[in-house]
């Protein structure tokens, strides 16, 4: 399954043009957005962008979602944390201000996957792999605005050039 994962939108459309074009161009067939979709109230540019791609979509809630927002969006938009099962793997998914690589996350064997610093990166940990994907509206630091694909158990972190920043290829994890 190929997947994209994208972050910390925070109500700006600019590089949603750059994401339909991945989504088209690599033929994603999951669009994961890890929370932080508006600034404030609904902005209707991203709602659209959700909509348009509601068939594909897995939309995690942000620190900076409203829960008013989340009741009443015409797409779900999951709470807390959540799980794609695929190749064999497990990868947990959440925005990242409640479960990152410095949270007594229960999970000691697998890939957690979350946004929300907007600093992307991939460490491992023993067993355990954290993935930030950074932000694709407001980067921090030096990095760029960026997204991840998910390919045949290889994870791709690209900046809006299409140019590389990070890549994990899992072989093996331990499942004890």
């Amino acid at each position: 399954m190929k997947i994209l994962f994208i972050s910390d939108i925070h109500g700006i459309d600019k590089n949603l043009k750059i994401i339909d074009d991945v989504i088209e161009e690599e033929k994603i067939q999951k669009l994961v957005v890890l929370g932080d979709l508006y600034c404030g109230g609904v902005d209707k540019s991203i709602e659209n962008f959700m909509l348009k791609h509601k068939d594909i979509l897995i939309c995690m809630k942000g620190n900076c979602d409203r829960e008013s927002i989340c009741y009443s969006s015409p797409f779900l938009i999951i709470k807390d944390l959540s799980v794609i099962a695929t190749d064999n793997i497990d990868i947990y998914i959440t925005h990242g201000d409640r479960y990152n690589r410095y949270s007594d996350l229960k999970v000691k064997d697998g890939i957690l996957v979350y946004g929300h610093e907007h600093i992307p990166y991939i460490i491992q940990d023993d067993n355990m792999i954290y993935i930030c994907v950074g932000s694709i509206s407001i980067p921090r630091g030096e990095s760029m605005p960026s997204y991840m694909i998910y390919d045949n158990k290889k994870f791709t972190i690209y900046d809006v050039d299409k140019n590389i920043l990070f890549e994990k290829i899992i072989r093996e994890l331990n499942y004890e």
